[in-house]
């Protein structure tokens, strides 16, 4: 990994950290492209990976999703192509990911990068959640206005919601290596003043409304018996119309004794947070291996890789990946989660193997 990061995260953490934005100046000294706009522009051919191309011709804003085939007939100014999740496509853009690992990993979403010539960008915006942008070839400015829940948000077209115009409290050029870090809800603007590239590393944590419907979701799937309200204590009362201020809590006490079952919670959320959040290229084997044909491989000394920014984590002992809970003891969850690439001198337990040998044939790891 070429490119190393600057930021004292302690400091950060204190001062920044969903706090208020910041820009770092040689977040990362002498950076170096991990990426061309060339290789960009063909990760935009493919069907899988979501791009799109952002236009603002004579104040007229336009966006179309890829995948695309040609750009010749954009012009040479004001418009950008943002390819979504690089990190799970280009091995050396994701080297980019790693410094940034120092944070909570579910927390991480992805790496987008975007190309811009002189003059575009995606309009003044509010993100819903935390980024770290790069600054790489070329120069930006971004104008960054201060946190209000009041701001007058709108459709400048049906993929781009654009924010009123607002007080910068930023109002800076970015050049390679610098680092603009944005807590969710500030509104931002940035406009390429030459042919540029910029490095986003988004941190999104759910809404309520996200976890109190995901984990309503999983609980009918998984729940079968219903939980009925009961009141062997009943009183009656002369206005049987009013419902009581203590039925209200019975009911909240309720539906939190499902929150409150650890184990329901946590199988739900390992499971949930580890879904991808954008396709990843995972190719299951056809025809699978058998236990033998694993252990050969690895006896070869093959080394075995987890597909780039699979998502694995561990809550207590439980381990999960890619929406499943890893079925093995404590210290392999913390291997398989620690290490990105296996080599023989790891996989020589049998309780191991037999436990990565269904992920192996799902594709979750590969041999190189």
């Amino acid at each position: 990994m070429n490119n190393q990061l600057t930021i004292n995260w302690d400091e950060f953490l204190k001062h920044y950290w969903q706090k208020k934005p910041v820009i770092i100046r040689n977040g990362f000294a002498h950076f170096v492209d991990p990426i061309t706009p060339d290789e960009l522009a063909g990760l935009a051919l493919e069907t899988e990976i979501d791009s799109r191309i952002v236009t603002n011709k004579d104040g007229k804003w336009d966006a179309k999703y890829g995948p695309f085939e040609s750009y010749d007939h954009l012009g040479e100014s004001n418009w950008s192509l943002l390819v979504q999740a690089v990190d799970h496509w280009h091995e050396e853009a994701a080297t980019l990911v790693e410094p940034f690992r120092v944070l909570p990993h579910w927390q991480f979403e992805d790496l987008m990068i975007s190309f811009a010539t002189p003059g575009a960008g995606v309009g003044p915006h509010i993100d819903n959640y935390d980024v770290f942008i790069t600054q790489g070839m070329g120069q930006r400015r971004w104008q960054v206005g201060d946190r209000n829940p009041n701001y007058h948000q709108f459709s400048a077209h049906a993929a781009l919601l654009h924010v009123e115009p607002y007080e910068p409290i930023i109002d800076e050029v970015l050049n390679p290596g610098d680092i603009l870090y944005l807590p969710i809800g500030y509104p931002h603007n940035g406009v390429s003043l030459t042919e540029s590239l910029s490095y986003s590393v988004g941190f999104r944590t759910p809404s309520s409304q996200e976890l109190l419907s995901g984990f309503a979701d999983y609980v009918l799937d998984n729940v079968p018996k219903g939980i009925f309200y009961q009141d062997p204590d009943l009183q009656l009362t002369d206005q049987p119309y009013q419902i009581q201020r203590n039925e209200i809590e019975r009911l909240k006490a309720q539906m939190m004794q499902l929150i409150n079952n650890d184990d329901l919670f946590v199988d739900w959320f390992g499971k949930q947070t580890t879904h991808p959040m954008h396709e990843l290229n995972i190719i299951p084997l056809d025809p699978p291996y058998s236990l033998d044909e694993l252990v050969e491989e690895i006896e070869s000394d093959a080394q075995l890789i987890r597909v780039p920014s699979i998502r694995i984590f561990k809550i207590g002992d439980q381990g999960f990946v890619h929406g499943e809970k890893i079925e093995l003891p404590e210290r392999y969850i913390d291997l398989l989660c620690q290490k990105s690439v296996l080599t023989v001198d790891d996989l020589h337990d049998d309780v191991l193997l037999k436990g990565l040998l269904d992920f192996v044939n799902k594709g979750y790891w590969y041999f190189e």
